[in-house]
């Protein structure tokens, strides 16, 4: 091997531009999204789940109402303890306790017993107006595309 310094200086210098910004970029994490609720939300106090719930498994539910109104014809969601038990996917269960009926106070809960309906546009985005402030935040944030807005119309952003 005649040519190994220059090898070698070429691996450090190739080595170095690939890491460079991992190296720059090195203890700056992103500034996590903090949604604004409207004043309907703020006033309401309230989701149809605790809000580390919704945080983590909102699509879930919105699947699961998706599947239930289309196919069974079910439109209103009940949040007494036995639909819980009857509707949700047994998988969940764990994680639904203790988000929804777990013991931490600082939880919000929803109330027991309430009846909403199972509509993206008429029970979520009513409270939730705000797409670009409340939705796409989280969404961009985490990198993902919700396939929500295929079907559904967009909701017009509110001054």
């Amino acid at each position: 091997m005649y040519d190994g310094g220059k090898i070698i200086a070429g691996l450090i210098i190739g080595i170095g531009l690939f890491l460079s910004p991992f190296i720059y970029n090195a203890g700056k994490a992103a500034k996590a999204p903090d949604p604004e609720l409207s004043a309907k939300a703020k006033e309401a106090k309230e989701c149809v789940a605790s809000t580390p719930y919704m945080k983590v498994w909102h699509m879930q539910l919105l699947d699961e109402w998706r599947d239930e109104v289309v196919r069974d014809g079910e439109r209103y969601y009940n949040t007494d303890r036995k639909t819980w038990e009857m509707s949700w996917d047994k998988r969940l269960m764990y994680e639904w306790r203790q988000f929804v009926v777990g013991d931490s106070k600082r939880d919000k809960k929803a109330r027991i017993g309430k009846v909403y309906f199972k509509s993206l546009q008429v029970t979520c985005m009513d409270c939730h107006s705000n797409k670009s402030k409340f939705c796409d935040q989280c969404h961009n944030y985490m990198g993902v595309t919700p396939y929500c807005w295929d079907c559904h119309i967009v909701p017009e952003e509110k001054k």
